[in-house]
């Protein structure tokens, strides 16, 4: 058994001195540091070149040191606190040939003394204090760690994902009949669970003192109509036959509000649920729908609102006028003198003299498959067969660019500054506070209970600062997602098409095909697919 070497004053013929035992079997060897320290504090003079030849030697050596007798030193130790106060280790020094060993009871009342309670290593102890090994770190105290525990979440059972793509044809045109971007639900089934928080366990230092887990949110479960709440709160699911929807955080069931056309008969619809139209949305009239607007015919000049998706099997002709407004995703035959703006993406078979904007994409294929005209805008990638038009038409595209995640990065910039700015103006009261206890100042009642509550502020505007970190680095991340944002050409790109890719653009002056531009160093490059 490895045992570290070790020094104790001792008797000789002619006086005393100091014994230097080696280490055995790999052990520590004796740091002549603290030999010399050991002597310094009790006023003994001795040769240093002696010394380190003690030290340093295979064999048991004792450097003399006075004559007389030896002193009666007890048994000492030196004490060392970790930082974060969660050990305590001790190092211990034989007594002197003629002084007597601390006993155990004594140690832990020193330790105690020092206000040190918690974590005692009672084993550790018993077996120094009945073998006796010195000058070897001993942990004899040590904290129980805090047990950080987790957010409380919600498990979807579900797509709620907005990128799912539709269903495409083999010519690549959008099959209408069969999407695949509705969750249609049944009577009975779950839609989602939810998942408890963990609080977590406190930890404690070796001076007593609790440390708390982290604070952890808790999650709740939110929905809409025609949804069931479990008995014991922990799920949800449908009471109807209809198609499920997760709109800013919240389950919405919804059944399907069915007309034939949206005109004179109808008027305006505004629908809690999703809205069908077999027929056509005519000019001038509106159509909002927490849910997804699904229309068989065309919408004219009309306004069209959704929760979730806009679904048009036969295209849209806005007139100058008409708008679509998706939570979700739009999808429409064609889209021609229109605005469209979609939080997911857009897929059509034609785009002329339309704006459009597109969270995540903006897909134009199918047998024409062009985009001609007007200003297109999306965050991941344009992908489109033909771009521009042999007569020129000016034509826009531009990649790269959310302006709703990036309206919302800059305003968590702003809050995350405004809680730094609280922080920094509590921290030195707090550490003020600190500083006079520490100096034995005693408190009122009310200062403490104003020190109570601005270390309550900060722990709290803490937490609140590393939730929006959490939050500005998810966004970050995302705009780093855009550096590859592209525009991608099946067909052919003509001039008179300026591309944009987040902060740089380039004039199309001449026929591209089969291509792609992309973001390099700076410039908007061409490349082929």
């Amino acid at each position: 058994m490895a045992r570290n070497g070790y020094f104790q004053l001792v008797n000789t013929r002619t006086g005393y001195g100091i014994k230097c035992v080696p280490p055995e079997e790999g052990g520590e060897a004796i740091r002549i540091n603290e030999v010399m320290d050991y002597l310094g504090a009790r006023n003994l003079v001795y040769d240093l070149s002696m010394l380190k030849n003690a030290v340093t030697a295979e064999t048991v050596q004792i450097m003399p040191l006075a004559p007389g007798p030896c002193p009666a030193e007890r048994e000492s130790y030196q004490l060392k606190v970790s930082e974060d106060q969660m050990t305590v280790t001790a190092r211990f020094y034989p007594p002197s040939g003629t002084g007597k060993r601390i006993t155990m009871e004594d140690f832990i009342r020193d330790l105690r003394g020092n206000k040190i309670v918690y974590g005692l290593q009672m084993g550790v102890l018993q077996d120094h204090f009945q073998d006796g090994e010195y000058c070897k770190d001993l942990v004899v105290a040590a904290g129980r760690e805090t047990r950080h525990g987790r957010d409380g979440q919600v498990q979807y059972f579900f797509n709620t994902d907005l990128r799912a793509a539709p269903t495409l044809k083999e010519d690549g045109s959008v099959d209408f009949f069969h999407l695949n971007t509705i969750n249609h639900c049944q009577k009975g089934e779950m839609l989602a669970q939810l998942i408890p928080e963990d609080p977590g366990e406190p930890g404690m230092n070796v001076f007593g003192v609790q440390l708390k887990p982290r604070a952890v949110k808790r999650a709740v479960l939110k929905f809409g109509h025609h949804i069931a709440l479990s008995e014991d709160h922990m799920s949800i699911s449908s009471e109807v036959d209809g198609h499920v929807m997760l709109v800013e955080g919240k389950v919405f069931v919804s059944d399907i509000y069915e007309v034939e056309n949206v005109d004179n008969s109808t008027g305006n619809i505004d629908f809690e649920g999703s809205v069908q139209v077999n027929g056509n949305v005519c000019s001038g009239f509106a159509v909002s729908a927490r849910g997804n607007v699904i229309v068989k015919g065309v919408v004219e000049g009309a306004t069209v609102y959704a929760g979730g998706d806009i679904v048009i099997s036969r295209g849209m002709n806005g007139m100058g006028k008409g708008h679509l407004e998706a939570g979700g995703n739009i999808i429409a035959k064609f889209l021609e003198n229109a605005t469209a703006n979609a939080v997911g993406y857009v897929s059509s078979e034609s785009i002329l003299h339309s704006k459009v904007m597109a969270g995540t994409e903006i897909t134009v294929s199918g047998k024409r498959g062009f985009i001609t005209g007007g200003h297109v805008c999306a965050g991941n990638k344009v992908v489109v067969k033909n771009l521009g038009a042999n007569l020129g038409a000016a034509t826009i595209v531009e990649v790269g660019v959310n302006p709703r995640v990036k309206e919302e990065q800059q305003k968590l910039q702003k809050e995350i500054l405004e809680i730094q700015k609280v922080i920094r103006s509590v921290q030195p009261i707090l550490a003020s506070f600190a500083e006079k206890k520490a100096k034995g100042v005693a408190f009122s009642q009310e200062q403490m209970k104003y020190l109570k509550s601005l270390m309550k502020l900060e722990e709290s505007k803490k937490a609140e600062l590393d939730e929006k970190n959490t939050k500005w680095e998810a966004l970050q991340s995302y705009f780093e997602e855009q550096n590859n944002a592209y525009v991608e050409i099946r067909g052919e790109v003509y001039p008179g098409t300026t591309i944009v890719i987040r902060d740089v653009s380039k004039a199309i002056q001449s026929n591209y095909k089969y291509c792609r531009f992309e973001r390099v160093q700076g410039d908007v490059k061409m490349v082929g697919l």
